[in-house]
This record gives structure tokens, sequence and C-alpha cells, in this order.
């Protein structure tokens, strides 16, 4: 009984994962040079991550039967973020990007590209918006009601005329 319960837990190293299926399997090099091929990797509903070569495991074996186990955990000290005040979350990547949520309501972003796509709308309820660059658009912009493609600009001339619309504007 005491080497089956040995065999229940076993720490390794990723050697291989494929993400392609709906539960993600692993290829792990365990203690003492056991290989094990297509071990599945059980994951938190709502996160999901594929791990390098060289990421660390913890495989649990069901009554220490090392002919069917399942990874646990996976972890990668390698990119971890470090320095997390207590209650502090964060999700990482190996190329630096981060989303930290710190204390006092904070939420850090951190990467080259953020990309949001919402069908029908992105809204935010916030009594400033700040920017260090500038602001670009593809498509009108509203302020106050107003068009700031179409708008008319009335009482002002130019020249001998009314002003128009924005140049490249509508009409």
């Amino acid at each position: 009984m005491r080497n089956g319960l040995a065999n229940v837990l076993a720490r390794g190293v990723v050697a291989l994962a494929s993400s392609a299926s709906k539960l993600q399997s692993l290829q792990l090099r365990l203690l003492a040079g056991e290989v094990k091929d297509g071990v599945e990797h059980l994951e938190p509903y709502g996160f999901t991550s594929c791990p390098q070569s060289g990421a660390e495991a913890l495989a649990g074996f069901i009554g220490g039967d090392r002919s069917h186990g399942v990874v646990i955990m996976v972890s990668d000290r390698r990119f971890r973020v470090q320095g997390l005040k207590p209650g502090e979350v964060a999700i990482y990547t190996d190329e630096g990007d981060r989303v930290h949520f710190k204390r006092d309501r904070v939420i850090d972003i951190e990467t080259v590209t953020l990309n949001v796509k919402a069908s029908e709308a992105v809204n935010f309820d916030t009594p400033v918006i700040t920017t260090t660059g500038r602001i670009e658009s593809a498509g009108d912009q509203i302020a106050g009601g107003v068009s700031q493609m179409k708008h008319l600009h009335d009482g002002v001339e130019v020249g001998d005329k009314q002003s128009g619309p924005p140049v490249g504007g509508g009409a």
C-alpha cells in the first residue's frame, strides 16, 4: 500500500503540449526518467493556456495507478509575475503581456496592442478619459449630439462663404 500512495502525485516537466482537442494533453517527463504521453490537463473553468516546454507540472494518478493520470496544475517560474501584494492577481505570458489586478481596485494592462471587439458597443462610464498619444477614428465622432464630420459652423465666414463640414467630412 505504501508504494501505491507514493505514486499518487508526481512532479514533472512539460515536454510537449497539444491544445487542439477539447481537453489539452501533455507529454511529461516525471522523476526517474519516466515519460508519460497524452496526460490530460485539467484546467479551471474559464481559463486556458498552452504551457511551453520546460514548464513544471503536478500530475495525479488515482490510486497510484500510473497508467492514466491527469495534470492538476502547470506553473512556469521563468515568466511568473513577481512582487505581488497580498490579494493581488495577475494573468501573464512569456512575452511580458499582463493583466494585473492591483490593490485599491486598480487594473493595469501591459501589452503592445490591445484589441477590443464588441458586436454592439463599448461603453465607458467614467468622469475622465486621458491619453498620452493621439486618438484616431475611421468613423464619425459625436460630441454632445453633434457630428464631428458633418456639422456646419453657422455664423463663421471663410472668405465670402459660410464654413461647411470639416475637410473630408460628409454633407
